[in-house]
C-alpha cells in the first residue's frame, strides 16, 4: 500500500539522526508492548505479515503522530478485535522460541526466473494492500546481486490468503537510477519475484 510508513526517499522529513548508545526501550511500557506482541503472536491467530500490515495501514496523520511502540500497540489492539487467542507464549517458553525464530524460507514451487547478474526492472504497482516493495524502487532498473531462495510472500500472507512462496532476490540499484544523483554509489533492495520483470 502507498502509506505514510513508506517514507524512503521522500522530501521534507530531514535526515535520520541516530541516537548515541540508544537503548532497546526508552520506557518500561515499550518493553511490555514488545513482550505482549511476541507472546500473542505465538497464538497463531495471525501471522507476522498481518501484524506488520496493521501497524502500517493507518491514515498519514495518525501514523506520523505515533511513536514506534505506539504503532505496535495500536496494531496489536486491531489484531485482538475478534481474535480467537487459544495459545499465549509463557515466560519460560520465550528463550527457546526466540532462539528458534520464525523461519520464512520454503521449498521452491518452481525454478527461479532470475540469476545473479541479470538486469531486471521492478514493476510499477500501487497495491491497496500490503507490499514490501518500497515506492522509491518501483519502475527502476537494477541487477540481481543475490538469490536468497523461496520465502513466504508477505503480500498474500498479510491478507490471510496463504504463504504463496516466491523467490527472493537482492537487487542492486545505482543511486543515479533511484535518486538522480551519484551518492551513495548504490542501494540494495530485497525484492520478491512478482515485483520483477526482465530489463
Amino acid at each position: 500500500m502507498n502509506g505514510a510508513h513508506d517514507m524512503g526517499g521522500m522530501h521534507g522529513f530531514g535526515p535520520v539522526v541516530a541516537e548515541a548508545d540508544e537503548p532497546w526501550f526508552h520506557a518500561e511500557w515499550e518493553r511490555r508492548v514488545f513482550g505482549l506482541t511476541l507472546a500473542l503472536g505465538a497464538s497463531g491467530a495471525w501471522n507476522i505479515d498481518m501484524s506488520r500490515s496493521t501497524r502500517e495501514d493507518r491514515p498519514p496523520a495518525e501514523y506520523l503522530g505515533m511513536s514506534y511502540y505506539e504503532l505496535w500497540l495500536a496494531g496489536l489492539e486491531r489484531l485482538l478485535e475478534g481474535a480467537d487467542v487459544r495459545r499465549v507464549l509463557r515466560a519460560e517458553e520465550v528463550p527457546a522460541t526466540l532462539a528458534r525464530g520464525g523461519p520464512a524460507d520454503r521449498p521452491p514451487p518452481r525454478p527461479a526466473r532470475f540469476a545473479t547478474g541479470d538486469r531486471v526492472r521492478t514493476r510499477n504497482r500501487h497495491p491497496r494492500t500490503h507490499t514490501r516493495l518500497p515506492r522509491y524502487a518501483r519502475d527502476k532498473v537494477g541487477v540481481i546481486e543475490l538469490v536468497h531462495g523461496c520465502h513466504v510472500f508477505p503480500d498474500t500472507n498479510a491478507l490471510g490468503l496463504g504463504e504463496d512462496p516466491q523467490w527472493l532476490y537482492t537487487v542492486r540499484f545505482s543511486a543515479l537510477e533511484l535518486w538522480g544523483r551519484d551518492e551513495p554509489a548504490s542501494i540494495s533492495v530485497d525484492a520478491f519475484e512478482p515485483y520483477l520483470e526482465p530489463a
